[in-house]
């Protein structure tokens, strides 16, 4: 296919495809669509190899969000059978995420529910930080505490975050129609006060959740705008007792292409396949990784993932290796503009620094 060809050639040169080119890989047919994930696959192992990067998720604070979020368990007037607690002491949230490191993972990422944290929650997340810095000194700590104040990224940074999550999930214009609390552009305000004080910016979607074509390709767009280093992509899990509930929308290969047209649209940024892999793509898993180069080791959230070891046997079956600690995820050019960020954000310290 000529789109695909076209597609590679931009992907390898770091251009952005059009809107038409994006839209048209979600309009291939499933007889085009192993063409399609060995086209975005050629992009993939340019930039990443045939490394998967393992992450490891610990919630800090689950539950009891203020926030209206339609597709979130956590919701304000959620219904979902949950489990609900305040936060994990530091010592805890060591515990936790040694057993991420144990199982391979390479960045382990700090989550609270809630619209942001307090200053005192700063405080709480520093120490944890600390606490996982002083027993991994080379893991990687992303966190996702929500909307950000102003000097709360720099402190983050400087107890030794690495990270911040925070993603922008739908289009803007469709924005209002699965949250009323916050709006798109206080999302991208976040993503922006995190690069400033020299976080490496984590920040993806969800598909599923009765979007168009459009809209993906609008919030795809939208984050290639802001240049996050890595892009998870999450696949809606209708939860019962939240206002999605009932949104089963996607296929295998709906997914498959979603996430080539992310790999086209964003080539060189880490791709991470998210929530909702185990459920939406099911026994495509394994091509999957053509297509990203990260993914999430264990449990989400507040719905359980594959077992750790099934997925360390799916990524040596695929014939993919898991990337190492001694190996920097990001190639070279963007690594070095994580490090000029940080320099201009007078941040390149050592942690605890």
């Amino acid at each position: 296919m000529d789109l695909l060809n076209t597609l590679v050639d931009k992907g390898l040169r770091r251009e952005l495809p059009t809107r038409e080119e994006a839209l048209a890989v979600l309009a291939t047919t499933d007889d085009e669509l192993l063409d399609v994930v060995a086209a975005a696959g050629k992009v993939r192992r340019e930039w990443y190899g045939r490394r998967v990067k393992l992450n490891y998720l610990v919630n800090l604070k689950s539950g009891l969000c203020p926030e209206d979020c339609s597709y979130c368990s956590q919701r304000l007037g959620s219904k979902a059978e949950i489990l609900k607690y305040t936060w994990l002491k530091p010592d805890e949230a060591s515990k936790a995420a040694a057993a991420g490191v144990a199982g391979g993972a390479k960045r382990v990422c700090l989550v609270a529910s809630g619209r942001g944290p307090t200053d005192r929650d700063v405080d709480r997340v520093s120490e944890t930080i600390e606490a996982i810095k002083e027993q991994n000194e080379d893991i990687e700590v992303c966190a996702c505490l929500g909307l950000l104040k102003d000097g709360q990224a720099e402190r983050l940074r400087a107890a030794g975050a690495d990270a911040y999550n925070h993603n922008l999930n739908t289009s803007e214009a469709t924005y209002a129609d699965i949250c009323t609390t916050h709006d798109f552009a206080d999302r991208v305000d976040t993503v922006q006060h995190a690069q400033a004080a020299g976080l490496s910016a984590c920040s993806g979607l969800i598909a599923g959740m009765g979007e168009s074509d459009a809209d993906l390709v609008d919030v795809v767009f939208a984050l290639r705008g802001l240049d996050p280093d890595s892009v998870p992509v999450n696949f809606l899990i209708p939860m019962e007792g939240t206002p999605l509930a009932g949104d089963w929308h996607l296929t295998p290969q709906r997914c498959l292409r979603i996430l080539a047209m992310v790999r086209f649209v964003c080539p060189d940024a880490e791709v991470r396949l998210a929530g909702g892999r185990e459920v939406h793509l099911r026994s495509l898993q394994p091509l999957a990784l053509h297509l990203v180069n990260s993914i999430f080791l264990g449990d989400y959230l507040t719905s359980e993932g594959q077992a750790g070891r099934a997925d360390l046997d799916m990524i040596a079956d695929a014939g993919f290796e898991v990337e190492g600690a001694e190996t920097t995820t990001l190639p070279e050019h963007r690594e070095g503009l994580v490090s000029v960020r940080r320099r201009g954000a007078g941040t390149d310290l050592a942690p605890n620094a």
